[in-house]
């Protein structure tokens, strides 16, 4: 019988997963993964998973759950500061390593277990390389092959308006946060979380008109840093902002209308793009790993068929995560005016965003929180009572 032909196109997590996957489960699988970049080249510092996506990688693959845990920096909850007040939001666990690191484990599990992997190979289009049985689009927001069949996928791309650059300090945070902070120009945030016990990633997002009064649209990478860490030296700690690529960009909320165009899909970023505020982007790519190689575990299926088992079964659900994704990315948008705010208000405002988070599930996930947040909007009630009883 003749072996399943399978081309692969980009390294990142999306595409080495699948590769990984589909070789345990079709050992006859030829896979071959084609990236542009050398082996241990890679952009930005850390990436988060919730507690939630590490749920669903140690139900559909354990082994993989367990090395990548055993690497990976964890903590029970999350952290919103506002005004210098630390609000603090139990049950939501969260675990973070670094790309590079994580894209090391996967190329190491990948070529132990056959799969082979062209660095530094840029595939300008798949009719570039020899015919394949199937095509793997993982190749990111810049897909060669969304690009060679872009008429066919049907790409919509919405550029958000906020500004974001994302560095790195080796000053280690307790978990996840998220910190307000105002300069003379205007209103910044920081996502920032140590993803190794000595280095943080540490996101800077502003809006776009903070980002001009700022000056930051002419400054070097140098004076971008240093005025950043002007804004956040309370949060640093002396600590410097490290550099890996990173310029001041704008988000771009990718959606294609096709998946599937003849024997070529896409996954990953090269799909979909998931902002970063939800922390499922690697996740997402994860999860569209495991559902591609999962619609190929049976060889009695050509590749059409398992092509439309996989959009079948997975599409419903990245639409319900993407949604709340992008409601996510609409709250940042307006964040200037949230921090009208108190700490706590701002922190529930943040925590139910997407729609998806109702009083009742937070009683649930962080009853600590929620009796902050209802003991709070109790004293506020019976200020507001005794105002209007004293003016009547």
């Amino acid at each position: 019988m003749r072996r399943m032909k399978v081309d692969v196109i980009g390294a990142g997590p999306a595409g080495l997963f699948f590769s990984l996957l589909l070789r345990r489960q079709r050992p006859d699988a030829e896979v071959t993964v084609y990236e542009q970049n050398p082996r241990d080249a890679t952009f930005g510092f850390g990436v988060v998973f919730s507690r939630g996506a590490l749920e669903f990688l140690a139900r559909d693959e354990p082994a993989m759950h367990a090395r990548l845990t055993a690497a990976m920096e964890s903590w029970p909850m999350q952290r919103i500061v506002h005004r210098d007040v630390a609000v603090d939001i139990d049950g939501n666990g969260f675990s973070a390593i670094g790309r590079l690191a994580l894209l090391q484990i996967l190329q190491d599990e990948c070529e132990r277990s056959g799969v082979r992997i062209v660095f530094q190979r840029t595939v300008p289009s798949p009719e570039d390389l020899p015919p394949a049985d199937l095509v793997v689009g993982a190749d990111g927001l810049n897909s060669v092959v969304r690009k060679a069949h872009e008429a066919a996928f049907r790409p919509r791309i919405e550029v958000l308006t906020n500004k974001f650059a994302w560095y790195g300090t080796s000053q280690p945070f307790e978990c996840l946060t998220l910190t307000f902070r105002e300069s003379e120009h205007g209103a910044f945030v920081a996502h920032h979380y140590r993803y190794r016990p000595d280095m943080s990633t540490f996101l800077v997002e502003c809006d776009a008109e903070t980002w001009k009064r700022a000056g930051l649209d002419r400054m070097s990478d140098a004076e971008s840093r240093a005025y950043c860490e002007r804004v956040f030296a309370k949060d640093l700690g002396g600590h410097p902002l490290v550099s890996n690529k990173s310029v001041w960009r704008n988000f771009p909320l990718l959606h294609n209308e096709t998946w599937i165009v003849g024997n070529a899909v896409l996954i990953g970023d090269a799909l979909r793009t998931g902002h970063f505020s939800i922390g499922s982007g690697t996740r997402l790519a994860f999860d569209d790993a495991i559902a591609l190689a999962k619609a190929f575990a049976d060889s009695s299926l050509n590749v059409d068929s398992s092509l439309k088992a996989f959009e079948a079964a997975r599409r419903p659900i990245v639409e319900k995560l993407v949604a709340a994704a992008n409601r996510s990315s609409y709250w940042y948008e307006r964040f200037p005016e949230k921090m009208a705010l108190e700490p706590w208000a701002l922190a529930y405002d943040y925590m139910t965003r997407s729609g998806r988070m109702t009083d009742g599930r937070l009683r649930q996930e962080a009853p600590q929180f929620m009796a902050l947040v209802e003991r709070r909007r109790g004293a506020a009630s019976r200020s507001d009572a005794g105002s209007a009883a004293a003016g009547s």
